[in-house]
């Protein structure tokens, strides 16, 4: 094949080069010069403010990560065989009904600063416990019928930078827009037209690129094409300059744990942000979290596979946000970790754990609302090997609320980019997106939002909640944490309300009705008889 023919038959307008500089992944735009190109008039929002994204490949156990020390004995009954003891669970200031395992001492120290929230039982309304269907729903933030081939993060980079790639990189826009450690491309990062995130294939790579050091190319007719794309790209792409320029910018930074994937991984992302890159979202990887067997060690549950991961995690996190304190830029930086989901609420046989529903998500930062939103989650007497926790925020929520809190994204563009409307729950402090203050936070402790009578019930029971006005939402689930029927799902002034729910074709057994109206929410058991 001609030279210029196979550049034409194998290019997109818009490739990804994994292999350009050792792994380095650069992408290169044939046709139009993006230096030719005008900008659009809108401008970009003015912001300093990065997001840094922790996925937890694999399903992460979110109840032997954040453990109800106020229902202990309901944890222990079910998962005697894994349960961490109780004595040594990690207590946390300001709350005694919630603690971490006990390898994660640097997040509990993070806690302790108010640089962390700990978001409770964050899930999808209708759970899927397939790793790779879930995983793209957490990415795009789709419901669990939809297929999407954008990500949440790519449409509001596209929404940021409208024709992207075309016009790009220039003098008011020169860095890239988001950056992502790991082989895979993240369907989170794909935008409207194209991935907008170059990749870093791993930590070693990049420093061969800082180097210079090319990757060499096998002597065939095939290495002679690769070769020459990786040209094509270099004339093409800008962007690899400008990296290595703020990498230059950093010539020393804190300590990370030498044997921790992660905690590489973060040291790249402290170094970009110093060296005054003005990217917006960075995305990090770790695995290992599908933990169907040997989670702990048979003689000391406080050890083992489980352990080791959430103990890189929390080492790895507290060594980044150190040495974003160090550096002098940790107010410019909040992070947030996830799983494509949780575990059941009972263990296997096998010392480990099933594919679940809900669990915690972690925020972090010094600009986060530290503490405990939303209370811990309701853990059933007997417990089958079917019960999951009911979810009581959507994934959803917590996307939106850190576009508008910490970007400034607006309602309308919020809603565009989210696709339908999402209530907030306080994440971020950013004065410049009005969000300064942490008294309007609501909790709802010790106050009953939402009743049913009769509880048991056997076909149909009320429901009572009472909104403190706005946007609020009533939902019932099953005990897979799947929503079965949708009771409210709109504005409310200020009051109680009663409606009823017929359970008609529904099985006997746990049913939750779940209640938020904005940050506010509860979610109550109730019990289906014959």
């Amino acid at each position: 094949m001609k030279r210029r023919d196979f550049v034409k038959h194998t290019l997109p307008a818009s490739i990804t080069l994994p292999a350009l500089i050792n792994g380095f992944s650069v992408k290169a735009y044939t046709g139009a010069s993006p230096l030719v190109q005008a900008l659009l008039n809108a401008p970009p929002t003015d912001t300093d403010k990065v997001l840094v994204l922790v996925q937890l490949n694999g399903g992460n156990d979110g109840l032997n990560m954040v453990i109800p020390i106020e229902f202990y004995s309901g944890y222990y009954n079910a998962r005697k065989n894994i349960a961490i003891p109780l004595n040594k669970v990690l207590t946390l200031n300001t709350t005694n009904k919630t603690g971490l395992h006990p390898g994660m001492v640097g997040m509990q120290t993070m806690f302790n600063e108010g640089k962390l929230s700990i978001i409770q039982s964050v899930g999808i309304p209708t759970p899927n416990f397939s790793h790779f269907r879930a995983t793209d729903i957490w990415m795009s933030a789709s419901n669990h019928d939809e297929v999407l081939n954008t990500g949440w993060v790519g449409r509001y980079l596209g929404n940021e930078y409208p024709n992207y790639p075309v016009g790009y990189p220039n003098t008011q826009v020169p860095d890239p827009l988001a950056i992502q450690i790991g082989a895979i491309p993240s369907l989170a990062l794909q935008g409207p037209v194209m991935n907008m995130a170059m990749n870093i294939f791993d930590p070693n790579s990049f420093y061969d690129f800082l180097d210079g050091i090319p990757e060499v190319v096998p002597e065939t007719p095939w290495g002679k094409e690769l070769k020459y794309i990786r040209l094509i790209a270099g004339q093409t792409e800008q962007y690899s300059n400008v990296i290595r320029a703020a990498a230059a910018k950093v010539t020393s930074q804190g300590s990370y744990p030498g044997d921790n994937y992660l905690a590489q991984q973060l040291k790249i992302v402290a170094r970009l942000v110093k060296g005054g890159l003005k990217t917006r979202v960075y995305m990090v990887t770790t695995g290992g979290f599908d933990t169907h067997s040997a989670q702990v060690n048979s003689l000391d549950t406080t050890t083992g596979t489980h352990n080791k991961l959430l103990s890189d995690l929390s080492n790895a996190i507290k060594s980044f946000m150190d040495d974003l304190e160090s550096m002098g830029v940790a107010d410019r930086v909040i992070g947030l970790t996830f799983s494509e989901f949780g575990r059941r609420i009972k263990s296997n046989g096998s010392m480990g754990t099933d594919h679940g529903s809900a669990a915690p998500m972690f925020v972090f930062g010094k600009n986060v609302r530290p503490g405990v939103v939303g209370n811990n989650p309701f853990i059933p007497n007997n417990a089958s090997v079917n019960d999951n926790i009911p979810f009581q925020y959507d994934f959803r929520s917590i996307y939106a609320s850190i576009l508008q809190q910490w970007f400034c994204v607006n309602a309308t563009d919020l809603e565009t980019i989210m696709l339908r409307n999402f209530q907030q729950i306080p994440i971020a402090v950013n004065a410049a997106c009005n969000t300064t203050g942490l008294d309007d936070i609501i909790r709802g402790s010790g106050e009953e939002l939402i009743i049913n009578y009769p509880n048991p019930f056997v076909q149909t029971t009320s429901i009572t909640f009472r909104s403190k006005g706005g946007h609020t939402l009533v939902q019932v689930m099953d005990s897979l944490g799947r929503v079965v029927k949708t009771l409210a799902d709109k504005v409310y002034t200020p009051g109680a309300y009663t409606m009823s729910f017929d359970s008609y074709g529904l099985p006997t057994g746990v049913y939750y009705a779940r209640f938020q109206n904005g940050a506010l929410q509860q979610v109550r058991s109730m019990l289906k008889v014959r």
